[in-house]
């Protein structure tokens, strides 16, 4: 299913990016890069040039949800990645998949396979 796709890893935390950076790898898709603050997500989700994204809801304290817009008016699949339940997803993307922390390799290539067989 992952066939070299690109996938945009949005995460604060190194060592869990660096996990992640793993798993995609053993699952066969390419990381795109990680962004690890709101704004540098941003930027990237305008710029574009990935197939999905993994999206931690909470950066350095502020909340990822304007990257979740960008990439929703584009019509890039994404997984919503928490770390508890204090991350109430906002209504427009109550319905998108999420993983809960801490991820398993398993966990991650239905996440991403669902978001990408959808899209």
């Amino acid at each position: 299913m992952a066939e070299g796709k690109s996938i945009l890893v949005v995460e604060d935390e190194a060592m869990i990016g660096m996990m992640l950076e793993d798993y995609l790898e053993t699952l066969g898709y390419r990381l795109h890069g990680i962004a690890m603050s709101v704004d540098d997500a941003c930027d990237q989700a305008r710029q574009g040039g990935f197939d999905a994204a993994l999206i931690d809801c909470n950066l350095q304290g502020e909340k990822s949800w304007p990257v979740a817009d960008i990439l929703a008016e584009r019509g890039v699949p994404f997984v919503f990645a928490t770390g508890g339940m204090a991350d109430d997803l906002p209504q427009q993307h109550a319905s998108r998949p999420t993983l809960a922390k801490p991820f398993t390799i398993g966990a991650v290539e239905r996440a991403l396979g669902k978001v990408l067989a959808a899209g």
